[in-house]
């Protein structure tokens, strides 16, 4: 067996980590188990004292599950009463698995549900804006924007999702919109967005960003904190949500429905741009180094399709043909590229990317245009954040040298990193000699249980901690100088660290 192929199977060995166990619910767990066909194992992790916990209402959803799997139907419907009057949303007894829930028969206040998650945009640009939604059936989804429309159809193939684009808007303007399901508006909380300013006008914004959301009842309000500071645009960096089970769609969905049910997430996602790319929990399991492969292992692209079907992404890597969930984009005169450090990683060959996504990098970056070029990473590139492991960018050091070799020899100006994957928030500096200093904000706790210390390295700004917080970046590049300011915001909205970073201090000296 050479090392390649044994390296697949490491996603699964590394998934008893105690940093993946320490995240993860009682009812994740059960769920899993239920996945599996091991309901005794599943009423053990419901019935355990760990922490965290979801919450009644949750374990009474997945002991429904437990019961409709084994065929106790009467059972089934009692847990999902109590399940409703403990507070589980209606939605979520539409929303799936439906294999399942189609046993269970007609449920209270399911006939009024035409909109079961979203909507979320995504894809903004000035003119333009997509729209994600999942509907209770197959059904004709229409976007309203004064007087223009756009419409698309939800179907079972794509687990009733679909994603609407609606075009003709003007620049850095604050639109309100509808969403009507065969014809019939839906009531939405905080149905407005605003497109994004123009290259050749920009104007001041602000982008928020983060990882490790992990599913904690009592943390979820953390996105109507976020939507108080009014970012034009939220990035999702990966660990969104906590699966660690790419071999069974059940444990996928159960994680990403729970997360889109919550009436924070959809204020927040209704009314902010959504921009997404994953990490080993939403994409294998702890650490995992799938291999350099497309369809080994055989999961990779089901996951993909699944990841598609829950967001609205500009772009996913290279299509059907190439996989992945990178890609770019503009606001104003910034541009961001947002990396995939999961699909193709190859310890033996010695590369996170892949030649495929390494090759757009480098060409995206030496085409580049931008202000300020953002490149978004879903593990960190400073050295020696995670002392002895491999698995951020000290796991490839020779790609990252290579990375910073083209930043540096091809004279490209404004580049700055971000990154997640370290549940706390830092600002770093990274040395790039013959070039300028490269910061580094990283940002993973978003709603997360499991804390990591903050590691003290030469190229530490500031790190934080304590509780829950996100990265918010203020850009101006209407200055003489431009600039951008990190700001480290706590779940309560408290400030804690600012640091102002100028244009002029990312060109080579």
């Amino acid at each position: 067996m050479t090392m390649r192929s044994f390296l697949p199977g490491l996603c699964f060995l590394i998934s008893l980590a105690p940093v993946a166990t320490a995240q993860h619910d009682a009812q994740r767990n059960a769920v899993q188990q239920i996945a599996l066909g091991k309901d005794a194992d599943a009423a053990k992790a419901l019935a355990g004292t760990r922490k965290p916990n979801a919450g009644k209402a949750e374990t009474l959803f997945v002991e429904m599950l437990s019961h409709l799997r084994q065929g106790r139907i009467a059972a089934a419907r009692e847990k999902a009463a109590a399940a409703l009057q403990a507070g589980l949303p209606v939605e979520r007894l539409v929303a799936g698995p439906r294999d399942l829930l189609s046993k269970l028969g007609p449920v209270s206040g399911e006939e009024a549900v035409a909109l079961v998650h979203g909507p979320m945009v995504g894809s903004v640009t000035p003119t333009a804006a997509s729209f994600w939604v999942r509907t209770r059936q197959a059904a004709e989804v229409t976007i309203a924007i004064g007087e223009q429309r756009a419409g698309g159809k939800t179907s079972a193939a794509d687990d009733f999702t679909a994603v609407v684009r609606i075009t003709g808007l003007k620049p850095s303007t604050r639109y309100s919109y509808r969403v009507l399901v065969d014809g019939r508006a839906v009531a939405i909380e905080s149905a407005s967005f605003t497109t994004f300013p123009g290259p050749d006008n920009p104007r001041p914004f602000s982008v928020g960003f983060g990882g490790g959301a992990g599913y904690i009842p009592e943390w979820e309000r953390m996105w109507d904190t976020i939507t108080t500071f009014k970012p034009i645009a939220f990035l999702m960096l990966g660990d969104n949500v906590y699966i660690d089970q790419p071999e069974h769609s059940l444990t996928q969905h159960y994680c990403y429905y729970r997360r889109q049910s919550r009436s924070e997430w959809r204020r927040f996602t209704a009314s902010t741009a959504i921009y997404s790319i994953w990490d080993d929990h939403d994409f294998g399991t702890n650490d995992c180094v799938p291999g350099p492969e497309i369809e080994k292992p055989a999961w990779k692209r089901e996951v993909w399709n699944v990841f598609k079907q829950n967001w609205a992404n500009p772009a996913y890597g290279g299509g059907e043909k190439q996989p992945g969930c990178w890609y770019d984009f503009h606001i104003a005169d910034v541009h961001f590229l947002m990396l995939d450090g999961r699909y193709y990683r190859d310890r033996e060959g010695g590369s996170m990317l892949g030649p495929v996504q390494k090759a757009w990098l480098k060409k995206t970056l030496e085409a580049s245009t931008g202000t300020f070029k953002v490149i978004a990473s879903p593990v960190p590139f400073s050295p020696k954040i995670k002392p002895g492991s491999k698995d951020p960018w000290d796991g490839f050091p020779e790609e990252r040298a290579e990375i910073f070799s083209w930043i540096r020899d091809g004279g490209i100006e404004g580049v700055f990193l971000l990154a997640a994957d370290r549940h706390r928030t830092d600002l770093r500096t990274i040395p790039n000699p013959g070039a300028y200093t490269l910061y580094e904000f990283e940002s993973s706790r978003l709603t997360n249980r499991h804390t990591h210390p903050v590691v003290k390295t030469d190229g530490l700004i500031w790190g934080y901690n304590k509780t829950c917080s996100f990265g918010l970046m203020k850009f101006d590049t209407t200055r003489d100088d431009p600039q951008v300011t990190f700001q480290l915001l706590d779940i309560d909205g408290k400030r804690h660290h600012s640091h102002t970073l100028k244009r002029s201090e990312l060109r080579a000296p």
